[in-house]
Protein backbone atom coordinates (compact mmCIF):
# COMPACT_ATOMS: atom_id res chain seq x y z
CA UNK A 1 0.00 0.00 0.00
CA UNK A 2 1.40 3.39 -1.01
CA UNK A 3 1.02 5.83 1.84
CA UNK A 4 2.47 9.09 3.08
CA UNK A 5 2.92 10.89 6.35
CA UNK A 6 4.39 13.86 8.17
CA UNK A 7 7.32 14.01 10.57
CA UNK A 8 6.44 16.40 13.38
CA UNK A 9 7.64 15.85 16.92
CA UNK A 10 5.08 16.37 19.66
CA UNK A 11 7.08 19.18 21.23
CA UNK A 12 6.65 21.12 17.97
CA UNK A 13 2.87 21.32 18.22
CA UNK A 14 1.45 24.82 18.94
CA UNK A 15 -0.10 23.85 22.28
CA UNK A 16 -0.55 26.55 24.92
CA UNK A 17 1.97 26.53 27.75
CA UNK A 18 5.24 26.69 25.83
CA UNK A 19 5.54 23.20 24.35
CA UNK A 20 3.52 20.76 22.26
CA UNK A 21 1.52 18.26 24.31
CA UNK A 22 -0.81 15.26 24.05
CA UNK A 23 -3.88 17.49 24.20
CA UNK A 24 -6.28 19.15 21.79
CA UNK A 25 -3.65 20.46 19.37
CA UNK A 26 -2.39 16.89 18.84
CA UNK A 27 -5.91 15.81 17.87
CA UNK A 28 -6.21 18.77 15.55
CA UNK A 29 -3.00 17.67 13.86
CA UNK A 30 -4.44 14.17 13.44
CA UNK A 31 -7.44 15.81 11.76
CA UNK A 32 -5.08 17.76 9.49
CA UNK A 33 -3.27 14.55 8.50
CA UNK A 34 -6.58 12.88 7.71
CA UNK A 35 -7.73 15.80 5.54
CA UNK A 36 -4.37 15.86 3.76
CA UNK A 37 -4.67 12.21 2.72
CA UNK A 38 -1.80 11.24 5.00
CA UNK A 39 -1.81 7.91 6.85
CA UNK A 40 1.25 8.21 9.09
CA UNK A 41 2.35 10.57 11.86
CA UNK A 42 6.04 10.15 12.65
CA UNK A 43 7.39 11.43 15.97
CA UNK A 44 10.78 11.42 17.66
CA UNK A 45 11.36 9.46 20.89
CA UNK A 46 8.70 10.35 23.49
CA UNK A 47 10.84 9.45 26.49
CA UNK A 48 11.97 11.89 29.24
CA UNK A 49 14.80 13.99 27.87
CA UNK A 50 18.05 14.44 29.74
CA UNK A 51 21.28 16.02 28.54
CA UNK A 52 20.65 19.07 26.29
CA UNK A 53 16.98 18.01 26.03
CA UNK A 54 17.86 15.52 23.30
CA UNK A 55 15.17 12.88 22.77
CA UNK A 56 18.08 10.53 22.04
CA UNK A 57 19.59 10.99 25.52
CA UNK A 58 16.76 10.01 27.86
CA UNK A 59 16.40 8.98 31.48
CA UNK A 60 14.48 5.87 30.43
CA UNK A 61 13.76 3.94 27.25
CA UNK A 62 10.32 3.03 28.63
CA UNK A 63 9.01 6.11 30.43
CA UNK A 64 7.05 8.97 28.89
CA UNK A 65 8.24 12.57 28.83
CA UNK A 66 6.36 14.51 31.56
CA UNK A 67 6.74 17.72 29.54
CA UNK A 68 4.31 16.28 26.97
CA UNK A 69 1.48 15.86 29.49
CA UNK A 70 -1.39 18.19 28.65
CA UNK A 71 -2.33 20.30 31.67
CA UNK A 72 -5.72 21.55 30.40
CA UNK A 73 -6.76 17.90 30.05
CA UNK A 74 -5.84 17.31 33.70
CA UNK A 75 -7.87 20.37 34.66
CA UNK A 76 -10.93 19.10 32.77
CA UNK A 77 -10.57 15.74 34.50
CA UNK A 78 -10.50 17.42 37.91
CA UNK A 79 -6.91 16.33 38.58
CA UNK A 80 -5.36 19.81 38.57
CA UNK A 81 -6.60 23.24 39.55
CA UNK A 82 -4.74 25.56 37.22
CA UNK A 83 -4.04 28.89 38.90
CA UNK A 84 -4.65 30.70 35.58
CA UNK A 85 -5.16 29.79 31.91
CA UNK A 86 -2.00 28.77 30.10
CA UNK A 87 -0.50 31.39 27.81
CA UNK A 88 -1.25 30.80 24.14
CA UNK A 89 2.30 31.73 22.98
CA UNK A 90 0.99 33.14 19.72
CA UNK A 91 4.45 34.27 18.57
CA UNK A 92 6.58 31.53 20.13
CA UNK A 93 8.26 29.24 17.63
CA UNK A 94 10.84 27.94 20.11
CA UNK A 95 10.62 25.88 23.29
CA UNK A 96 12.19 27.60 26.30
CA UNK A 97 13.14 24.40 28.10
CA UNK A 98 14.83 26.01 31.10
CA UNK A 99 11.74 27.97 32.14
CA UNK A 100 9.31 25.27 31.02
CA UNK A 101 10.83 22.48 33.12
CA UNK A 102 10.58 24.47 36.34
CA UNK A 103 7.02 25.59 35.66
CA UNK A 104 5.69 22.25 34.47
CA UNK A 105 7.32 20.19 37.21
CA UNK A 106 5.73 22.47 39.78
CA UNK A 107 2.28 22.02 38.24
CA UNK A 108 2.66 18.24 37.97
CA UNK A 109 3.70 18.13 41.62
CA UNK A 110 0.62 20.19 42.40
CA UNK A 111 -1.53 17.67 40.50
CA UNK A 112 0.04 14.86 42.53
CA UNK A 113 -0.67 16.61 45.82
CA UNK A 114 -4.24 17.48 44.82
CA UNK A 115 -5.30 14.26 43.14
CA UNK A 116 -3.13 11.22 43.87
CA UNK A 117 -5.74 9.94 46.31
CA UNK A 118 -8.39 10.12 43.58
CA UNK A 119 -6.59 7.72 41.25
CA UNK A 120 -4.41 5.76 43.65
CA UNK A 121 -6.08 2.47 42.73
CA UNK A 122 -5.61 3.09 39.01
CA UNK A 123 -1.97 4.07 39.57
CA UNK A 124 -1.42 0.89 41.58
CA UNK A 125 -2.82 -1.19 38.73
CA UNK A 126 -0.65 0.70 36.23
CA UNK A 127 2.39 0.01 38.41
CA UNK A 128 1.66 -3.71 38.41
CA UNK A 129 1.24 -3.72 34.63
CA UNK A 130 4.51 -1.82 34.10
CA UNK A 131 6.51 -3.46 36.87
CA UNK A 132 9.24 -4.48 34.41
CA UNK A 133 10.58 -0.91 34.34
CA UNK A 134 8.46 1.50 36.35
CA UNK A 135 9.65 0.79 39.90
CA UNK A 136 13.32 1.12 38.98
CA UNK A 137 12.60 4.26 36.97
CA UNK A 138 10.56 5.91 39.72
CA UNK A 139 13.21 5.16 42.34
CA UNK A 140 15.98 6.32 39.99
CA UNK A 141 14.28 9.66 39.39
CA UNK A 142 13.51 10.12 43.09
CA UNK A 143 17.14 9.49 44.05
CA UNK A 144 18.36 11.69 41.21
CA UNK A 145 16.20 14.54 42.49
CA UNK A 146 17.40 13.85 46.05
CA UNK A 147 21.00 14.35 44.91
CA UNK A 148 20.24 17.57 43.04
CA UNK A 149 19.83 16.10 39.55
CA UNK A 150 23.40 14.89 39.06
CA UNK A 151 24.19 11.77 37.03
CA UNK A 152 23.97 8.46 38.88
CA UNK A 153 27.62 7.99 37.96
CA UNK A 154 28.36 10.79 40.44
CA UNK A 155 25.98 9.93 43.28
CA UNK A 156 27.86 10.44 46.55
CA UNK A 157 26.37 7.34 48.18
CA UNK A 158 28.36 4.49 46.62
CA UNK A 159 26.00 1.83 47.97
CA UNK A 160 22.96 3.13 46.12
CA UNK A 161 25.04 3.91 43.03
CA UNK A 162 26.02 0.22 42.98
CA UNK A 163 22.47 -0.90 43.92
CA UNK A 164 23.39 -2.63 47.19
CA UNK A 165 20.20 -4.34 48.51
CA UNK A 166 20.22 -2.59 51.90
CA UNK A 167 20.62 0.81 50.25
CA UNK A 168 17.85 0.06 47.75
CA UNK A 169 15.44 -0.81 50.58
CA UNK A 170 16.43 2.25 52.59
CA UNK A 171 15.93 4.69 49.73
CA UNK A 172 12.61 3.13 48.73
CA UNK A 173 11.36 3.80 52.23
CA UNK A 174 12.95 7.22 52.59
CA UNK A 175 11.73 8.49 49.22
CA UNK A 176 8.39 6.67 49.07
CA UNK A 177 6.41 9.85 48.43
CA UNK A 178 8.72 10.95 45.63
CA UNK A 179 8.56 7.46 44.08
CA UNK A 180 4.75 7.64 44.17
CA UNK A 181 4.90 11.02 42.45
CA UNK A 182 6.98 9.62 39.59
CA UNK A 183 4.61 6.67 39.16
CA UNK A 184 1.61 9.03 39.19
CA UNK A 185 3.17 11.20 36.46
CA UNK A 186 3.83 8.14 34.29
CA UNK A 187 0.22 7.05 34.78
CA UNK A 188 -0.92 10.47 33.56
CA UNK A 189 1.38 10.36 30.53
CA UNK A 190 0.35 6.93 29.32
CA UNK A 191 -3.34 7.60 29.93
CA UNK A 192 -3.08 10.61 27.62
CA UNK A 193 -0.84 8.83 25.12
CA UNK A 194 -3.16 5.85 24.71
CA UNK A 195 -6.15 8.17 24.30
CA UNK A 196 -4.35 10.11 21.55
CA UNK A 197 -3.18 6.95 19.81
CA UNK A 198 -6.71 5.54 19.85
CA UNK A 199 -8.02 8.79 18.34
CA UNK A 200 -5.37 8.70 15.60
CA UNK A 201 -5.97 5.04 14.80
CA UNK A 202 -9.72 5.64 14.57
CA UNK A 203 -8.98 8.31 11.97
CA UNK A 204 -6.83 5.85 10.02
CA UNK A 205 -3.54 7.40 11.16
CA UNK A 206 -0.67 5.13 12.26
CA UNK A 207 1.77 6.46 14.86
CA UNK A 208 5.34 5.95 13.65
CA UNK A 209 7.69 6.13 16.63
CA UNK A 210 11.43 6.24 17.07
CA UNK A 211 13.55 3.86 19.17
CA UNK A 212 17.18 4.92 19.67
CA UNK A 213 19.54 1.96 19.48
CA UNK A 214 21.38 3.17 22.59
CA UNK A 215 20.24 4.33 26.00
CA UNK A 216 21.80 7.24 27.87
CA UNK A 217 24.52 6.50 30.41
CA UNK A 218 22.59 8.65 32.88
CA UNK A 219 19.44 6.54 32.70
CA UNK A 220 17.40 4.16 34.79
CA UNK A 221 18.13 1.54 32.12
CA UNK A 222 21.90 1.63 32.64
CA UNK A 223 21.63 1.93 36.43
CA UNK A 224 19.11 -0.91 36.79
CA UNK A 225 20.64 -3.27 34.19
CA UNK A 226 24.43 -2.87 34.41
CA UNK A 227 25.16 -6.37 33.05
CA UNK A 228 23.43 -5.45 29.78
CA UNK A 229 26.13 -2.86 29.09
CA UNK A 230 29.91 -2.71 28.81
CA UNK A 231 30.64 -1.32 32.27
CA UNK A 232 33.59 -2.10 34.55
CA UNK A 233 33.43 -3.22 38.19
CA UNK A 234 32.68 0.34 39.30
CA UNK A 235 29.98 0.58 36.63
CA UNK A 236 32.01 3.00 34.52
CA UNK A 237 32.10 2.68 30.70
CA UNK A 238 35.61 2.14 29.27
CA UNK A 239 34.19 2.69 25.78
CA UNK A 240 31.20 4.67 24.57
CA UNK A 241 29.06 4.88 21.43
CA UNK A 242 29.50 7.21 18.50
CA UNK A 243 30.16 7.33 14.78
CA UNK A 244 33.34 8.20 12.86
CA UNK A 245 33.77 11.40 10.84
CA UNK A 246 31.06 11.66 8.19
CA UNK A 247 28.79 14.00 6.23
CA UNK A 248 27.59 15.65 9.43
CA UNK A 249 30.83 16.09 11.41
CA UNK A 250 34.56 16.07 10.62
CA UNK A 251 35.30 14.90 14.20
CA UNK A 252 32.66 12.20 14.10
CA UNK A 253 29.99 12.13 16.75
CA UNK A 254 30.87 11.23 20.34
CA UNK A 255 27.46 10.21 21.66
CA UNK A 256 28.59 9.05 25.11
CA UNK A 257 26.10 6.18 25.43
CA UNK A 258 27.21 2.90 27.03
CA UNK A 259 27.77 0.07 24.58
CA UNK A 260 25.96 -3.26 24.82
CA UNK A 261 27.44 -6.38 26.34
CA UNK A 262 26.39 -8.52 23.41
CA UNK A 263 27.85 -11.82 24.73
CA UNK A 264 25.75 -11.45 27.89
CA UNK A 265 22.66 -10.53 25.88
CA UNK A 266 23.15 -13.59 23.69
CA UNK A 267 23.32 -15.82 26.78
CA UNK A 268 19.97 -14.42 27.94
CA UNK A 269 18.42 -14.96 24.49
CA UNK A 270 18.27 -11.15 24.07
CA UNK A 271 15.59 -10.87 26.75
CA UNK A 272 16.31 -7.20 27.49
CA UNK A 273 15.95 -6.25 23.83
CA UNK A 274 12.83 -8.35 23.35
CA UNK A 275 11.19 -6.68 26.34
CA UNK A 276 12.16 -3.25 25.05
CA UNK A 277 10.80 -3.87 21.57
CA UNK A 278 7.61 -5.44 22.91
CA UNK A 279 7.00 -2.25 24.91
CA UNK A 280 7.64 -0.12 21.81
CA UNK A 281 5.11 -2.24 19.93
CA UNK A 282 2.50 -1.39 22.56
CA UNK A 283 3.19 2.34 22.24
CA UNK A 284 3.68 2.71 18.46
CA UNK A 285 2.08 1.22 15.35
CA UNK A 286 5.42 1.35 13.48
CA UNK A 287 8.85 1.59 15.12
CA UNK A 288 11.90 3.14 13.50
CA UNK A 289 15.01 1.51 14.97
CA UNK A 290 17.60 4.26 15.01
CA UNK A 291 21.20 3.56 13.87
CA UNK A 292 20.37 0.09 12.55
CA UNK A 293 23.93 -0.27 11.29
CA UNK A 294 25.02 -0.67 14.93
CA UNK A 295 23.50 -4.15 15.00
CA UNK A 296 25.84 -5.24 12.23
CA UNK A 297 28.89 -3.24 13.28
CA UNK A 298 29.16 -0.80 16.18
CA UNK A 299 31.70 1.95 16.69
CA UNK A 300 33.45 2.04 20.07
CA UNK A 301 35.11 5.27 21.19
CA UNK A 302 37.51 5.26 24.18
CA UNK A 303 35.65 7.12 26.94
CA UNK A 304 38.70 9.29 27.63
CA UNK A 305 38.69 10.72 24.07
CA UNK A 306 37.21 14.15 23.41
CA UNK A 307 36.19 13.32 19.82
CA UNK A 308 35.09 10.21 17.92
CA UNK A 309 38.07 10.23 15.56
CA UNK A 310 39.93 7.37 17.25
CA UNK A 311 37.26 4.75 17.66
CA UNK A 312 37.15 1.22 16.26
CA UNK A 313 34.50 -0.95 14.62
CA UNK A 314 33.32 -4.20 16.23
CA UNK A 315 30.87 -6.84 15.08
CA UNK A 316 27.34 -6.52 16.47
CA UNK A 317 24.86 -9.32 17.14
CA UNK A 318 23.79 -9.58 13.51
CA UNK A 319 20.98 -11.83 12.46
CA UNK A 320 20.73 -13.78 15.74
CA UNK A 321 18.99 -10.88 17.49
CA UNK A 322 16.47 -10.41 14.70
CA UNK A 323 15.72 -14.11 14.46
CA UNK A 324 14.77 -13.94 18.13
CA UNK A 325 12.62 -10.86 17.45
CA UNK A 326 10.85 -12.57 14.56
CA UNK A 327 10.11 -15.65 16.69
CA UNK A 328 8.74 -13.77 19.69
CA UNK A 329 7.37 -10.57 18.14
CA UNK A 330 6.26 -11.51 14.61
CA UNK A 331 3.66 -8.73 14.48
CA UNK A 332 6.16 -5.94 15.14
CA UNK A 333 6.44 -3.39 12.30
CA UNK A 334 10.03 -2.13 12.12
CA UNK A 335 11.75 0.39 9.86
CA UNK A 336 15.54 0.29 9.84
CA UNK A 337 17.39 3.60 9.97
CA UNK A 338 20.23 2.44 7.73
CA UNK A 339 21.93 5.79 7.11
CA UNK A 340 25.66 6.23 7.60
CA UNK A 341 28.48 3.72 7.08
CA UNK A 342 26.51 1.06 5.21
CA UNK A 343 28.93 -1.86 4.84
CA UNK A 344 28.21 -5.15 3.04
CA UNK A 345 27.52 -6.67 6.47
CA UNK A 346 24.85 -4.00 7.07
CA UNK A 347 23.28 -4.62 3.66
CA UNK A 348 23.16 -8.36 4.27
CA UNK A 349 21.54 -7.88 7.68
CA UNK A 350 18.92 -5.58 6.17
CA UNK A 351 18.22 -8.13 3.45
CA UNK A 352 18.00 -10.95 6.00
CA UNK A 353 15.49 -9.10 8.15
CA UNK A 354 13.40 -7.81 5.27
CA UNK A 355 12.86 -4.51 7.07
CA UNK A 356 12.35 -1.40 4.94
CA UNK A 357 15.31 0.97 4.99
CA UNK A 358 15.41 4.72 4.40
CA UNK A 359 16.06 6.95 1.39
CA UNK A 360 16.78 10.67 1.83
CA UNK A 361 16.18 12.83 -1.22
CA UNK A 362 18.47 15.67 -0.16
CA UNK A 363 21.37 13.17 0.01
CA UNK A 364 20.84 12.11 -3.59
CA UNK A 365 22.25 14.79 -5.87
CA UNK A 366 25.96 14.99 -5.11
CA UNK A 367 26.79 13.86 -8.64
CA UNK A 368 27.57 10.22 -7.85
CA UNK A 369 25.62 8.22 -10.47
CA UNK A 370 25.47 5.23 -8.08
CA UNK A 371 24.15 7.19 -5.09
CA UNK A 372 21.55 4.85 -3.57
CA UNK A 373 19.36 7.80 -2.55
CA UNK A 374 18.70 8.73 -6.19
CA UNK A 375 15.04 8.05 -7.02
CA UNK A 376 15.97 5.57 -9.75
CA UNK A 377 17.41 3.26 -7.05
CA UNK A 378 14.43 3.42 -4.69
CA UNK A 379 12.53 0.19 -4.03
CA UNK A 380 9.02 -0.36 -2.75
CA UNK A 381 10.33 -1.82 0.52
CA UNK A 382 11.67 1.50 1.80
CA UNK A 383 10.65 4.81 3.36
CA UNK A 384 11.59 7.96 1.46
CA UNK A 385 12.11 11.37 3.09
CA UNK A 386 12.85 14.83 1.81
CA UNK A 387 15.05 14.99 4.92
CA UNK A 388 15.06 13.68 8.49
CA UNK A 389 15.17 15.51 11.82
CA UNK A 390 18.98 15.57 11.45
CA UNK A 391 18.91 17.33 8.07
CA UNK A 392 18.54 20.95 7.16
CA UNK A 393 15.09 21.96 6.03
CA UNK A 394 14.49 21.52 2.31
CA UNK A 395 14.61 25.28 1.74
CA UNK A 396 17.72 25.62 3.90
CA UNK A 397 19.42 22.81 1.98
CA UNK A 398 18.51 24.37 -1.37
CA UNK A 399 19.84 27.77 -0.35
CA UNK A 400 23.19 26.22 0.64
CA UNK A 401 23.48 23.74 -2.24
CA UNK A 402 26.29 24.25 -4.73
CA UNK A 403 25.55 25.28 -8.30
CA UNK A 404 26.39 21.75 -9.46
CA UNK A 405 24.16 20.13 -6.84
CA UNK A 406 21.27 22.39 -7.87
CA UNK A 407 21.69 21.49 -11.50
CA UNK A 408 21.92 17.77 -10.65
CA UNK A 409 18.67 18.05 -8.67
CA UNK A 410 16.73 19.88 -11.36
CA UNK A 411 17.96 17.47 -14.05
CA UNK A 412 17.33 14.26 -12.08
CA UNK A 413 13.83 15.33 -11.01
CA UNK A 414 12.91 17.01 -14.33
CA UNK A 415 12.13 20.27 -12.54
CA UNK A 416 11.90 23.35 -14.74
CA UNK A 417 13.51 26.56 -13.54
CA UNK A 418 10.15 28.34 -13.65
CA UNK A 419 8.44 25.77 -11.39
CA UNK A 420 7.81 26.19 -7.68
CA UNK A 421 10.83 24.28 -6.37
CA UNK A 422 9.33 23.13 -3.05
CA UNK A 423 6.17 21.79 -4.63
CA UNK A 424 8.09 20.03 -7.40
CA UNK A 425 10.53 18.47 -4.93
CA UNK A 426 7.74 17.27 -2.64
CA UNK A 427 5.87 15.84 -5.62
CA UNK A 428 9.02 14.01 -6.74
CA UNK A 429 9.40 12.58 -3.22
CA UNK A 430 5.80 11.39 -3.19
CA UNK A 431 6.27 9.93 -6.69
CA UNK A 432 9.09 7.69 -5.41
CA UNK A 433 8.73 3.91 -5.72
CA UNK A 434 9.03 3.71 -1.90
CA UNK A 435 5.83 2.40 -0.33
CA UNK A 436 5.95 5.11 2.35
CA UNK A 437 6.91 8.77 1.91
CA UNK A 438 7.48 11.02 4.95
CA UNK A 439 7.83 14.80 4.78
CA UNK A 440 8.92 16.93 7.74
CA UNK A 441 6.35 19.60 8.59
CA UNK A 442 8.99 22.30 8.14
CA UNK A 443 9.31 21.34 4.48
CA UNK A 444 5.55 21.43 3.96
CA UNK A 445 5.52 24.91 5.50
CA UNK A 446 8.50 25.93 3.30
CA UNK A 447 10.55 27.08 6.28
CA UNK A 448 14.23 28.14 6.12
CA UNK A 449 17.22 26.80 8.01
CA UNK A 450 16.15 28.57 11.22
CA UNK A 451 13.43 25.91 11.60
CA UNK A 452 15.93 23.03 11.56
CA UNK A 453 15.28 20.56 14.38
CA UNK A 454 18.80 19.24 14.98
CA UNK A 455 22.36 19.78 13.80
CA UNK A 456 24.26 16.54 14.62
CA UNK A 457 27.49 16.94 16.53
CA UNK A 458 26.40 20.19 18.21
CA UNK A 459 25.14 20.87 21.72
CA UNK A 460 22.58 23.56 22.44
CA UNK A 461 20.08 25.20 20.15
CA UNK A 462 18.55 21.91 19.00
CA UNK A 463 15.08 20.35 19.45
CA UNK A 464 13.49 23.79 19.89
CA UNK A 465 11.37 24.46 16.80
CA UNK A 466 7.60 24.80 17.15
CA UNK A 467 4.87 25.26 14.60
CA UNK A 468 2.88 28.44 15.08
CA UNK A 469 -0.88 28.32 15.73
CA UNK A 470 -2.93 28.36 12.54
CA UNK A 471 -0.20 27.15 10.17
CA UNK A 472 -1.78 23.74 9.50
CA UNK A 473 -4.68 25.14 7.52
CA UNK A 474 -7.46 23.51 5.54
CA UNK A 475 -6.00 25.03 2.36
CA UNK A 476 -2.63 23.41 3.10
CA UNK A 477 -4.33 20.06 3.73
CA UNK A 478 -6.15 20.25 0.39
CA UNK A 479 -2.86 21.05 -1.39
CA UNK A 480 -1.21 17.99 0.20
CA UNK A 481 -4.17 15.77 -0.65
CA UNK A 482 -3.82 16.83 -4.29
CA UNK A 483 -0.09 15.96 -4.27
CA UNK A 484 -0.88 12.58 -2.69
CA UNK A 485 -3.57 11.78 -5.22
CA UNK A 486 -1.25 12.59 -8.10
CA UNK A 487 1.31 10.19 -6.63
CA UNK A 488 -1.22 7.43 -5.99
CA UNK A 489 -0.92 7.65 -2.22
CA UNK A 490 -3.60 7.74 0.42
Amino acid sequence: MRQSGILLHLTSLPSPGGIGTLGQEARQFVNFLHKAGMRVWQVLPITPTGYAESPYQCFSTYAGNPLLIDLPTLARQGLLKLPEPLAEDEQADRVDFAALIVRKNALLTQAFEQSYHKVEGKVARFRRQQALWLEDYALFMAIKQHFGGISWQDWPDEDIRLRKPAAMAAYRQRLAREVNREAFIQYLFFSQWQALKAYANKKGIAIFGDLPIYVALDSADAWANPRVFQLDEQLRPPFIAGVPPDYFSSDGQRWGNPLYNWPYLKKTNYRWWLDRLAAAGQVFDITRVDHFIGFANYYAVPAREDTARNGAWHAGPGRALFDAIRRELPQLRIVAEDLGAVSPRVRKLLDDTGYPGMKVMTFAFSGDPFNEHLPKYHTSNSVVYTGTHDNNTLLGWWEQASHQERNNTLLALSIRHDEDFTQAFLQATLNSLSDTAIIPMQDILRLPQAARMNLPGTIGGNWLWRMKPGQATGKLARWLRDLNERAGRG
